[in-house]
């Protein structure tokens, strides 16, 4: 297991295929739990394990409907709270050391990440996009974050 510690949250996230893919991406980069809240669903659904491949069975994970709760228990351990969004005063993820225990929050498809939580960030990340589209999938910008702070740990 890596020293430095990753945790997901997935808010509201309602793709049930997102939500596997999500699992399986934690898998790959070792992150250490994923919190489903909002309305984001949870295991077992057959739609999350057929995008998942059994990673919703290794990758350790919790339902917290409320995302507050999650933030603040996180931060108490010690985690830096990153959302990944495109807002107001958002750092590019390429220019973002990762710290050595980060939570990535990832929001709705559509809406992404409500300011309410944005509030509770210490960071607020976005991956440049340099095509005609706006924005990348939930899942697949998950990825790219991950991929980032797990390669760009402090």
């Amino acid at each position: 297991m890596p020293s430095q510690r990753i945790i997901l949250l997935a808010h509201n996230v309602r793709s049930l295929w997102n939500v596997g893919s999500l699992f399986r991406t934690s898998d790959a980069f070792a992150v250490e739990k994923i919190y489903l809240t909002g309305y984001t669903a949870v295991p077992p659904r057959r739609e999350i394990s057929k995008t998942a491949l059994g990673a919703e069975e290794s990758v350790s994970w919790e339902q917290c409907e409320d995302p507050k709760n999650a933030i603040q228990k996180l931060k108490k351990q010690g985690y830096a709270i990153v959302a990944l969004e495109q807002a107001r005063g958002a750092v590019d993820l390429k220019k973002f050391a990762s710290p050595p225990k980060v939570c990535l929050i990832a929001g709705h498809e559509v809406l992404g990440v409500p300011k309410e939580l944005l509030k509770l960030c210490d960071a607020i990340v976005h991956i440049p996009m340099h095509g005609k589209k706006e924005s990348l999938n939930v899942a697949v910008a998950a990825g790219i974050a991950l991929h980032h702070l797990r390669s760009s740990s402090c």
